[in-house]
Formats: C-alpha cells, structure tokens, sequence
C-alpha cells in the first residue's frame, strides 16, 4: 500500500449487515482489541488502492476500444465498461460496493479527459 492521499470523493462506505429484533442495534466487530463500526483506515486505503488500479487499467483499455471500433462512442464505451463491471460484481467474481464502482467509472472519466 502506498503513501497516497485519498480523495475526499472517495466512497467510506458503510457496513452492511441485517439484525432481526425490535430494538436499535450497532454493528461493531473487534479488530485489534477495539470496536469498529465501517471499515478501519488501513481496509478504506487499501480498497482505495484497488479502486484507483482498477480505473488506471480501465482508462487505456476504453481508450483502445473506442480506437480500435470508430462507431463505439465514449460514452457507449463507458456503459459497456460499467456493465460488465456489475456483472463481475453480482456474479461474486469482484466485490465492490456500488459507490466505488461509481466512483472508478468516475476517475477512468477524469483520466481519460472525457
């Protein structure tokens, strides 16, 4: 993991998890003898890293499509991206929540300058 500032749009995210009962309840677990509600700032950093070198590789890759295809337009590019994105994600292959696949459709947008 490196040193790298995480951007402020970047996703937190929040636990998701379902307890049966009428009374109000706080998802905690223990992680190094402390509670914690979310993810620690070590797991966010390195879901960040993920999200990022994930965009890194989708930039070149729609760039290359949309050059190699001249009817596939960027924004179609991006949709089919996003698609299989989600697809991955659904079938269990990546897990991702869907605010970070929003947030890496997001920052291919922003390196690529579309």
């Amino acid at each position: 993991m490196s040193n790298r500032t995480i951007p402020a749009d970047f996703p937190r995210g929040n636990p998701i998890a379902s307890v049966p009962g009428a009374q109000s309840k706080l998802l905690v677990r223990l992680v190094n003898g402390q509670y914690v509600s979310g993810l620690t700032d070590e797991e966010w950093a390195e879901r960040y890293e993920c999200c990022e070198d994930l965009a890194q590789q989708c930039a070149p890759y729609c760039m290359r499509k949309v050059t190699e295809n001249p009817a596939l337009t960027q924004e179609r590019c991006l949709a089919n991206v996003r698609k299989g994105f989600s697809l991955k994600v659904q079938s269990g292959e990546w897990d991702f929540s869907e605010a970070e696949q929003d947030w890496v459709m997001k920052r291919a947008r922003q390196l690529l300058g579309w």
